[in-house]
């Protein structure tokens, strides 16, 4: 995808940005209030849940039932976790080959002209597929970030309410701008009379009894116990679209011994996607303790938001299930590396961040379409067991403060 969107991506905004200025010389500007809108937020889930503040303000302007989404589908699944839009305004494009990319681009097209969309934000960062799709979503307002003075690469001049990056500004912040910029007359922008405040997603993920039980049966027959005891988890993310991300396998093994070795009563469990059970089976078996099983591949999604309200705490790098855990009573601790946490940190009581914050570091960013030259994560490899054994025993140990707290 991130191929096509620059050698293609750049050819179709060049043409699309010509049809734009050709069609404006005659196109009226748009008048009015929103009152439909659809946000354009193709992938990453977890940043899907740190948008959740400013999807529920798109909702507060034009009503739940006029706000729609487009994504590609692997990504719906998080929307019906935090239950924003209705799930009938979510329009989705499967990302299996280019020519199926292509025949679900042109349906969405379709759809979303079909429902008169008269606004389009584009919440991805300078990504040149989601500007040409804000664009040719036929909506006569269109807000997205442009490049003003070169930066982040050609997208074309395809919106009508060109927005200015800020780097300084979290990311639940950026989109929460995106959102308050369709309703400024076009020609006020960049300049915004608006301070956008820090905002953590409200959604909380609330398992049902059955699915409860349901985990906590697959549990016990890992587990081998009759009760669920103090669990901790570990996201290796050996499938990570961007491995700079990672921590080294043997340091998650590192220190689940040493976890092990100083807490006799708990368990540690690798989580991890289907695609990823062999490595998480595999960081289970170098352990090589009874108290260390793996989750990988042993659970639907749905199940991983059960099992996080289940444990005590995630270990994982910058990546998908920091997010998603954020929306369960699980504390996450996250190591950050090539990208930021002032930007793209979880915003909760519950997280717990380390960023060894190197002079390179942040490398990947919004400016250079998260492509980075570096081969050497020095980010990921300066972040010392030790520092993150000691953040995981401290968190746990408050968290058996409270428990005992509330039991007296």
């Amino acid at each position: 995808m991130r191929f096509l969107d620059r050698w293609v991506g750049s050819a179709m905004s060049a043409v699309l940005t010509i049809f734009r200025k050709s069609a404006d010389v005659l196109r009226r500007k748009p008048a009015g209030p929103p009152r439909r809108i659809l946000v354009v937020k193709l992938v990453e889930q977890g940043a899907t849940v740190i948008a959740e503040p400013a999807l529920r303000r798109a909702t507060e302007m034009v009503g739940r039932d006029n706000v729609f989404m487009a994504v590609f589908a692997e990504n719906r699944f998080i929307l019906s976790i935090l239950d924003v839009l209705p799930a009938n305004n979510i329009i989705t494009i499967r990302s299996g080959n280019i020519f199926v990319v292509a025949l679900d681009t042109i349906r969405a097209i379709w759809r979303m002209r079909r429902e008169k969309i008269d606004t389009a934000v584009d919440f991805e960062f300078f990504s040149r597929f989601s500007g040409a799709l804000t664009y040719l979503s036929g909506a006569k307002r269109r807000i997205g970030f442009h490049s003003f003075a070169g930066e982040a690469g050609y997208r074309g001049d395809l919106m009508t309410h060109r927005i200015a990056y800020n780097l300084t500004l979290h990311a639940s912040q950026i989109y929460r701008v995106l959102i308050e910029a369709s309703a400024i007359d076009a020609d006020e922008l960049p300049a915004m009379d608006f301070k956008p405040d820090w905002k953590a997603a409200e959604a909380a993920f609330i398992p049902q009894a059955v699915e409860t039980a349901e985990v906590e049966g697959l549990l016990k027959k890992l587990l081998r116990k009759d009760v669920v005891p103090p669990l901790i988890l570990m996201n290796a993310n050996s499938g990570d679209l961007l491995p700079l991300r990672r921590w080294s396998a043997d340091r998650y093994v590192e220190m689940a011994k040493k976890l092990l070795d100083r807490y006799p009563d708990i368990y540690v469990a690798f989580t991890g996607s289907p695609e990823e059970r062999i490595e998480a089976e595999y960081l289970a078996a170098q352990v090589d303790s009874e108290r260390c099983v793996s989750l990988g591949g042993h659970t639907t999604l749905r199940q991983l938001f059960v099992l996080y309200d289940l444990a005590e705490i995630l270990v994982t790098n910058d990546s998908g299930p920091a997010h998603y855990a954020s929306l369960t009573s699980i504390d996450v601790v996250t190591l950050f590396g090539p990208e930021t946490p002032a930007i793209f940190g979880a915003q909760t009581p519950r997280s717990h961040i380390i960023w060894a914050g190197l002079a390179c570091s942040p490398c990947v960013n919004a400016f250079n379409q998260r492509v980075t030259t570096c081969t050497n994560n020095l980010c990921m490899q300066h972040i010392a067991v030790d520092e993150v054994f000691d953040t995981v025993c401290r968190v746990f140990e408050q968290r058996r403060t409270v428990e005992q707290a509330q039991i007296i």
